[in-house]
């Protein structure tokens, strides 16, 4: 499937960049192209993956290049000012040869939960190809601001895409970590997984083809139906197997072990950490890649676990196949597509209600406080006249 980023904000570059290393890495060649937007000039210089061409500052007269300092209001005023810069630096992108769009945004900041909603409402007026969204959520301690962000934007930007793939980074902070070291774990994980569904299926020189293919009509077939996706990955180390003294044919894998293996895969991926964890009797469609050398792609080991993915979901559409790659490992993704029962989205609804209510009444103190603090007179006294 090829497909062309857009990052926007800090996290929505990094994980954009996170996945174009991956790509290349792998050789998947799903990245088709990749763009940068943001408010912030020093996040854009900070980019390692990302053509300057392919890099828009955004709210330059209005914001001076510093950010909006987490408003997503201010940052989806200046999306809409300067939508113009932003889709001029896709004029040169070969459409004709793209499957679909992936805006990717961590939506606790501003400009991420401000901006992408925006872009990704235009590129679906101007494209006829499928704009995905990919939204990062943010941890309970990033704060209540992040949260009430997270939820305004989530119930604007999933409106707006033909589906948005979410991850909670509140499920994936482990103890100990410092931002830096927890976040590039984070990018790297969700470049791994999306990585391995969307490259599912390509064909290069020298790579082995699939017996069941997982091509781009799949996906797009799997995401068709809106809403909300999560992904879920795990993968099981293999010995590979070794060539017998004096001859010059392997020993094939045992077809019974082969079966258990992928068996076991797919049940650790989908009953593990989800990318935003959520009920499997709430999933409308799924799609499963399985990929690993040839010799260990047991074809009754992918049917059986698509079996049972229907079993676990009660759904009838669900899609599998295999994807060879040379590898020491067995590998399951999972996208399981319009769930509707999350959770973590209740409680940061929950929070995010919580929070504006707070900020109102704060608010509506506001003016009379001040004027407390600023009286200096006794009662009965006039306090000190101000100089103009």
């Amino acid at each position: 499937m090829k497909l062309v980023l857009v990052g926007v904000g800090q996290a929505g570059g990094k994980v954009m960049e996170a996945m174009v290393a991956y790509d290349r890495q792998s050789t998947g060649g799903f990245v088709h192209d990749a763009v940068a937007v943001n408010t912030a000039r020093a996040d854009l210089l900070g980019l390692e993956h990302t053509p300057l061409a392919r890099r828009v500052l955004i709210g330059g007269s209005r914001l001076k290049g510093h950010g909006t300092g987490a408003d997503n209001e201010l940052g989806a005023d200046v999306a809409s000012e300067d939508i113009g810069e932003v889709t001029a630096a896709l004029d040169d992108v070969a459409v004709h040869e793209v499957d679909a769009f992936l805006v990717v945004a961590g939506l606790g900041g501003g400009t991420g939960s401000g901006a992408a909603p925006v872009i990704a409402r235009e590129l679906r007026r101007l494209y006829s190809e499928p704009v995905y969204g990919l939204g990062i959520l943010p941890g309970r301690a990033e704060g209540s601001i992040y949260s009430l962000n997270a939820a305004r934007s989530f119930m604007t930007f999933v409106d707006h895409v033909d589906n948005l793939v979410v991850f909670d980074n509140e499920a994936w902070r482990e103890g100990g970590e410092s931002l830096r070291t927890g976040y590039g774990r984070i990018n790297e994980e969700i470049a791994r997984r999306l990585g391995v569904l969307f490259s599912a299926g390509e064909v290069a020189d020298g790579r082995p083809v699939g017996e069941s293919v997982v091509d781009a009509s799949e996906i797009i077939n799997t995401l068709g139906s809106g809403g909300v996706s999560t992904v879920g990955y795990a993968a099981t180390p293999i010995d590979r197997p070794e060539r017998r003294l004096f001859s010059r044919q392997r020993v094939a894998p045992d077809v019974g072990d082969s079966t258990n293996r992928i068996l076991s895969t797919v049940r650790k991926a989908a009953l593990g950490r989800l990318s935003l964890p959520c009920e499997l009797s709430s999933v409308e469609r799924a799609l499963l890649v399985v990929s690993g050398p040839p010799a260990f792609l047991d074809r009754k080991g992918i049917e059986r676990s698509r079996r049972w993915i229907e079993a676990e979901t009660g759904s009838m559409e669900v899609r599998g196949g295999d994807a060879p790659v040379d590898s020491d490992y067995v590998a399951a993704a999972v996208l399981f597509s319009g769930v509707t029962d999350v959770p973590r989205v209740k409680e940061l609804q929950q929070i995010a209600i919580e929070t504006q209510r707070t900020m109102r009444d704060i608010e509506a103190e506001g003016p009379e406080g001040l004027q407390d603090l600023l009286w200096s007179g006794d009662d009965g006294e006039d306090g000190i006249d101000p100089l103009f």
